[in-house]
């Protein structure tokens, strides 16, 4: 068959179970799987259950439901027939935010509802609607290349808990590593940049959190008697924040920067090509001016460029009127996003000496960092990205170009653990509203969805 014959079958196929399609999909969304609420956390059960039922009913001959300390993950898997086919694993999450009609919604969250060319619900977007098209798609893959099992060996893993954190997922993956093995990873819990410039992403930054400390005097002490005389913990905690990044807005942390990966110049253009209107995205930022390392650009700074935020600042008094004292204590918060090449571990190595340098003598401080996120990067040229950017670029008759997400995920957490490229497919578009009221996702574009799929494992197989 040739390229039009099978974009026609697959379109066929797809436009034939449309219908019944978009009802299992409403099925599923009518399950509250809030994993952030304990009163819920039987529906986040029946969500896994409903999935792994579904994926049976698509054709998967292997569909689990897999337990964790939290909420279930579901894993399925459908070998190909072909000994010498490559191993695919598609990742995505059933659980979702909290919603209610009260927090602003036009209509019951938890009641799918179709206005023109959209679907309201809350996880038509993130992220159920995202995974549940590749179980139309490998069906529209089988039905237009006349096979009765996929040309690649097509695993899911799609887990419970991503919207509070993933605190179970690594483990989940470590120990079921062997299951999971894969040759590449896709993540289809992303968007693309919009309806009209379709994209595939490439990367997503790391992340390393830390809580810093700061005791001085043993209690809040006269600052009249002995201010001057003593060091005080909240202008420590203050110059320290003043210290974190130099004239150039560059992180001052020695060695934070060892071993990062640079942009190329080949990025640097793919970036620039895209249709960024920094005006309206200082609208969706709520801020009023752009700012960040000099010698870059914001979406630069956004997706490839290492950052250190100050998340929270605390100490003395903060009740009306004054109080004049040295206050016994002061807390700091800060995060940094990675890029590739950074680990969080060396990167939290050197923080913890930077800050220890900082103080003075009499200011005691204890850091903690909390859970960190690898960052995870394909690069350009990698045959896999390329299939994924070939597929998506059939369904969409049009040139996909390239971005990366300057959030951090677990999908990092796949790349590490089974060593394979991580690839992001998505058709969420920005108006979606993740995590607001109102979500939804556009059937047409959800259909796209399906269609790239269902190209995607054909194409896969060869590269």
């Amino acid at each position: 068959m040739n390229d039009a014959g099978a974009v026609a079958a697959v379109r066929a196929y797809i436009d034939d179970h449309r219908a019944a399609f978009l009802d299992d999909l409403a099925e599923w969304l009518r399950i509250p799987s809030v994993s952030a609420q304990p009163e819920h956390a039987a529906d986040v059960r029946r969500s896994a259950d409903w999935l792994a039922a579904h994926l049976r009913r698509t054709g998967f001959p292997t569909a689990e439901v897999w337990e964790t300390e939290g909420a279930p993950a579901v894993y399925a898997e459908w070998p190909s027939e072909d000994p010498d086919a490559p191993t695919v694993l598609v990742y995505g999450h059933h659980d979702v935010q909290p919603a209610a009609l009260e927090d602003g919604w036009d209509s019951d969250p938890f009641e799918p509802v179709v206005r023109g060319n959209r679907l309201y619900a809350r996880g038509a977007a993130d992220d159920k609607g995202q995974v549940l098209f590749h179980t139309l798609g490998v069906r529209a893959h089988l039905a237009a290349t006349g096979r009765t099992a996929p040309a690649v060996n097509l695993k899911l893993l799609v887990e419970g808990e991503e919207e509070s954190g993933s605190p179970n997922f690594r483990a989940l993956v470590e120990r079921h590593r062997d299951r999971v093995a894969a040759d590449a990873v896709i993540v289809s819990d992303t968007g693309m940049w919009s309806r009209d410039t379709p994209t595939v992403c490439t990367g997503m930054r790391g992340l390393a959190e830390c809580e810093i400390e700061l005791s001085g005097p043993d209690q809040d002490i006269h600052s009249g008697s002995f201010g001057g005389a003593v060091p005080n913990p909240a202008t420590a905690a203050g110059r320290l924040v003043a210290a974190l990044h130099d004239e150039h807005e560059r992180v001052a942390v020695p060695g934070f920067y060892d071993g990062i990966v640079e942009l190329t110049e080949r990025e640097r253009q793919l970036f620039a090509e895209l249709p960024f209107d920094e005006a309206e995205w200082l609208r969706t930022a709520k801020s009023h001016a752009p700012h960040g390392e000099a010698g870059h650009t914001t979406l630069e700074r956004v997706w490839a460029r290492p950052t250190a935020e100050v998340n929270g600042i605390g100490g003395g008094y903060q009740g009306a009127g004054g109080k004049t004292i040295i206050p016994s204590s002061a807390l700091l918060k800060l995060s940094f996003r990675l890029v590739a090449g950074q680990d969080p571990g060396r990167v939290e190595e050197a923080v913890s000496a930077w800050v220890a340098e900082q103080l003075p003598a009499g200011i005691r401080h204890t850091i903690t960092f909390s859970g960190a996120t690898r960052p995870c990067l394909t690069p350009l040229d990698h045959p896999a990205l390329q299939s994924v950017a070939r597929a998506m670029g059939r369904a969409f008759e049009q040139d996909i170009r390239f971005t990366r997400e300057g959030g951090s995920g677990p999908a990092a957490d796949l790349q590490d653990v089974i060593g394979a490229p991580v690839l992001f497919l998505g058709i969420s578009v920005p108006s979606d509203g993740w995590h607001a009221p109102n979500e939804k996702v556009e059937l047409d574009l959800l259909l796209k969805g399906v269609e790239t799929s269902a190209y995607l494992w054909g194409d896969l197989a060869p590269h």
